[in-house]
């Protein structure tokens, strides 16, 4: 009968044994592990366990089973018991359970149209150790309990823009956060939203400068902008003075938030009382600017003169009939001397319509004319005296004595006549000789006894008697007889000269 086989020990990590030291040190027993059932192996089946290799120290023995005999080598019991096995590692703490953050606060409507409704809320109060990763945000239709999530992923942000919703529409809107605990308990309108423009009174904004009368002058392009305010879209009307505008001269252009009055080139019919009116449904706002296109004034109706007494002479006039669509601010009044016929200016900037004008000189004839001003300048023309004043002596009658005039009349006659000359090719000369005669002479220059005339070649010149020909340039053929005609009612005189034109010399290294 076959012995029984002892039982099959088994190591409890499958790894290579480790090398021996040279000195035999106690090496700490392993980590216990599970210990699987023990498996009987017939004996037919039992190996002999493979001999250690050389150097290796052999592999670690589990203690034998209950009421099995120690193996051989195997430590006694009392020494097992001397050495207390190692404390088993605690496992891991689990992480806690996720859970979802508190609901979001403080969600209201911030603005709404005709198709959307933008929403605005804050975040929760308490999210936890899963932190917060987004928002859903629902919609349900009043009357309806189906709640429809509107925004495919999550809204990072806590501002929403509700589009392409049905005008009219009565919606119930409530917001949800999300993270890896799910999601929070919702937040909610506490009334359902009308989708439909807020309806915003209208105001319009008129600029600080044309709260007073806009001036500007004919010819002046005008381009106003008068910013508005209101929701929907207000309704911008136009008039002047109370009636439609003239599409012709006027344009207006209108956007959402302002209109414009454009003028391409104003005229004085322009002027008038501009009213802007914008209404939204029943509600509008009224606003007028006040446009005047100035231009020059025209003069005085009439001036005349009053009085005459010693160097004094007295002006009255009166205004002007077209006063250039403006107030005439002043007058400026000039004289003139009979005798030179020129203009000085004796007041500027005058308001009365008459005026007195002093320091005139004894024995001079006056005329005055007035021009009107306005706040463009001064009028282009001027009303004129018919009549003039005419500043007398006083307390002399002076009787000039009678001289016989004296005949100052005689024919032209040359004061000094002309000389030959001789130039050179290329360089310009003159012909000088001066004449004298009553009335002035007639002066007429000839070439070989034909008459120059207006040719551009020659220049003549006559200033008080001194009469010059200018040959420009002079070629071969320029050279002749000049003569000088002067000619008169009494008669008429000529000098004559030569003129000889030369070749240049060409020095004789030029020749070689």
């Amino acid at each position: 009968m076959p012995a029984k086989p002892a039982p099959i020990k088994k190591a409890a990590k499958k790894e290579p044994a480790k090398k021996e030291e040279k000195a035999p040190e106690a090496v700490p027993a392993p980590e216990p592990a599970p210990e699987p059932a023990p498996v009987e192996v017939a004996p037919a089946e039992a190996a002999p366990a493979p001999a250690p290799a050389e150097g290796e120290a052999p592999p670690a023995e589990e203690a034998p089973a209950e009421g099995a005999a120690p193996a051989e080598g195997a430590p006694a019991e009392g020494e097992a018991a001397a050495e207390p096995p190692a404390e088993e590692p605690k496992p891991p703490t689990p992480p806690p359970p996720a859970e979802p953050t508190s609901a979001p606060v403080d969600l209201f409507v911030e603005d709404k149209n005709d198709t959307s409704v933008t929403i605005i809320w804050s975040q929760p109060e308490t999210i936890g150790n899963s932190g917060l990763d987004g928002y859903v945000i629902e919609v349900c239709k009043e009357g309806s309990e189906e709640w429809k999530a509107v925004n495919e992923d999550l809204q990072k942000s806590c501002r929403y823009v509700i589009k392409n919703q049905t005008t009219g529409d009565r919606l119930k809107i409530r917001v949800v956060s999300v993270n890896a605990g799910g999601h929070s308990p919702p937040v909610t309108l506490p009334e359902a939203v009308l989708v439909k423009e807020v309806a915003d009174r209208p105001k319009v904004r008129l600029p600080r400068f044309l709260r007073q009368r806009y001036v500007a002058h004919v010819g002046d392009k005008i381009n106003l902008t008068i910013p508005f305010t209101g929701k929907p879209k207000p309704v911008v009307h136009w008039t002047k003075n109370g009636q439609p505008l003239d599409t012709k001269r006027v344009n207006i252009r209108s956007t959402d938030r302002d209109s414009i009055l454009f003028i391409r080139a104003s005229e004085r019919e322009d002027s008038g009382v501009y009213e802007m009116c914008v209404k939204v449904e029943d509600f509008e706002d009224k606003s007028s600017l006040t446009l005047q296109i100035v231009e020059l004034p025209g003069p005085p109706a009439s001036v005349k003169i009053v009085d005459t007494w010693g160097f004094n002479v007295a002006l009255e006039w009166t205004a002007p009939i077209d006063n250039g669509n403006t107030d005439i601010t002043g007058y400026t009044i000039q004289k003139a001397d009979k005798k030179t016929g020129d203009w000085f200016t004796v007041l500027e900037h005058y308001h009365r319509l008459n005026a007195t004008i002093s320091d005139l000189i004894m024995g001079n004839t006056y005329k005055f004319k007035v021009f009107s001003e306005n706040k463009c300048g001064i009028s282009e023309d001027a009303a004129i005296t018919k009549d003039e004043a005419k500043i007398l002596k006083t307390g002399i009658d002076y009787k000039p004595p009678e001289y016989k005039e004296h005949d100052f009349s005689e024919p032209p006659k040359f004061t000094t006549s002309l000389s030959d000359r001789a130039t050179t090719v290329g360089y310009s000369t003159k012909l000088l000789c001066s004449v004298r005669g009553s009335p002035k002479p007639k002066i007429e220059w000839l070439k070989n006894q034909m008459i120059i005339g207006d040719d551009p070649k020659y220049r003549q010149i006559c200033v008080q008697g001194i009469c010059s020909l200018e040959i420009r340039k002079p070629g071969n053929f320029d050279g002749g007889v000049y003569a000088c005609r002067a000619k008169n009612d009494h008669g008429e005189a000529t000098v004559t000269c030569k003129l000889e034109v030369k070749q240049p010399t060409v020095p004789d290294a030029e020749k070689k």
